[in-house]
């Protein structure tokens, strides 16, 4: 059975999900436990999703999904590609730097070795995802001739790595603190500017 993204007892179980995945780890939460988290039957949890990588795999698209819409809909509706880039990268720095994020992160990092595959849901349903639509949008800028990007590929690599950048690193390890909405505002435009100015070359 498939349901729609608002779906109230899919939203409850994602919910629940995500609560029992942070709160005790992937291999220590099971389905029933997930029921009764969300609270739904397990013939209700099981309409919906037929396996615990599925859920891992859904809870990980919802989360990504802000910045995944966002993308979808500035690529198309805007002729400004400096306020593109700016709100693709406002919606990803909100979620690089989201607690759910970080903590799904860490649980992923610390899973793997025993789930590779979580490793492979995580990247697919999130970093890739991301990666993939921007790389479109960078080719969408070449057949328009407005700019000539030599790599997309690793132009779009190289935008989400300088939104990362060591704080990432070090909210992860939890050696410095969250950035304020200010702090992340700074980055952006500062990301951004050099953006521009080395990575996008307009053509004559």
């Amino acid at each position: 059975m498939t349901s729609e993204p608002n779906d109230p007892k899919r939203q409850a179980i994602l919910s629940g999900a995500t609560r029992m995945f942070l709160a005790h780890g992937y291999r220590n939460v099971s389905m029933e436990k997930i029921a009764q988290a969300a609270p739904v039957s397990k013939a209700t949890l099981y309409n919906h999703f037929d396996s615990k990588n599925a859920l891992l795999a859904a809870v990980i698209s919802d989360l990504c999904g802000s910045l995944l819409q966002t993308m979808s809909q500035v690529t198309i509706e805007s002729d400004d590609v400096e306020n593109t880039l700016t709100q693709i990268a406002t919606s990803a720095v909100d979620l690089i730097f989201s607690e759910d994020a970080l903590a799904i992160y860490r649980l992923v990092v610390a899973e793997s070795p025993d789930f590779p595959e979580l490793g492979q849901l995580f990247y697919a349903s999130g970093p890739q995802a991301a990666l993939t639509q921007l790389e479109d949008y960078f080719r969408q800028l070449n057949a328009g001739k407005r700019f000539n990007i030599d790599d997309p590929v690793f132009a779009a690599d190289a935008f989400f790595s300088m939104l990362r950048g060591d704080l990432h690193v070090r909210c992860l390890l939890m050696e410095t603190p969250l950035p304020s909405i200010n702090e992340k505002k700074r980055l952006v435009s500062r990301v951004i500017a050099f953006y521009m100015r080395s990575m996008l070359y307009a053509t004559s």
